[in-house]
């Protein structure tokens, strides 16, 4: 503006559309003209009048109360959604119990697992390499955008004391979840599972992704 040059001048220098430009000096021009430090103020101001919890305090004392009487986060979700219809995910109960641990809290003792469960993507894998493993790199494209029915997600659900588990096979477009109960988590058995969920809809597998688990070492 200084410069003298007009808004399709600027665009140009700036690097963004016009209808851009045109807003930021609608919306943060003012009594005289457009300033940067005022215009920064006024859209702080803006940001911080929409910024409201979506889950307010009661309903957060509601999940430390359940907390304390060894509910678990998946429990508690279920729970809420049906008796409060209150949609507040795992996840979000999970890191409100870390926040909680980082100010000195004791909720994480109510846990019925304490450890911390997350997968490292892209983080050094501690469970051994997969021999002729293939990287979701190089996973065809179309699995993304979930177009097609056929392309399945492989996890195992571990039981107590890492022996039994449950094989979960879930296609993506459809959601469809096939389950299959296994005595030992060897690979073997998980292989066998795994055909044996699948070979009835032969037809309908197109492509399989499962993480780095030494349990998928028959792949």
């Amino acid at each position: 503006m200084k410069a003298g040059l007009n808004q399709t001048e600027t665009v140009l220098i700036v690097c963004v559309h016009k209808s851009t430009i045109c807003r930021e000096f609608k919306r943060n021009t003012g009594l005289r003209v457009y300033r940067p430090k005022q215009a920064h103020r006024l859209s702080v101001a803006r940001c911080q009048g929409k910024l409201q919890p979506r889950i307010n305090i009661e309903n957060w004392s509601l999940v430390s109360c359940l907390l304390r009487e060894e509910w678990g986060p998946e429990q508690m979700r279920l729970w809420l959604a049906a008796e409060r219809g209150l949609k507040i995910s795992h996840e979000l109960i999970s890191q409100y119990v870390l926040q909680d641990k980082a100010k000195g809290g004791t909720l994480y003792h109510h846990l019925r697992c304490q450890k911390q469960r997350r997968k490292r993507y892209g983080s050094y894998n501690r469970r051994g390499q997969l021999i002729n493993r293939v990287s979701i790199d190089e996973r065809p494209a179309i699995v993304d955008t979930r177009s097609r029915l056929g392309d399945w997600e492989l996890d195992t659900i571990i039981g107590k004391a890492h022996k039994q588990a449950i094989v979960s096979l879930t296609e993506r477009k459809s959601r469809l979840t096939l389950i299959q109960k296994i005595d030992w988590k060897t690979a073997d058995n998980v292989a066998d599972a795994i055909i044996n969920l699948l070979k009835p809809i032969a037809c309908r597998v197109h492509n399989m992704t499962s993480d780095n688990g030494k349990e998928f070492a028959r792949h």
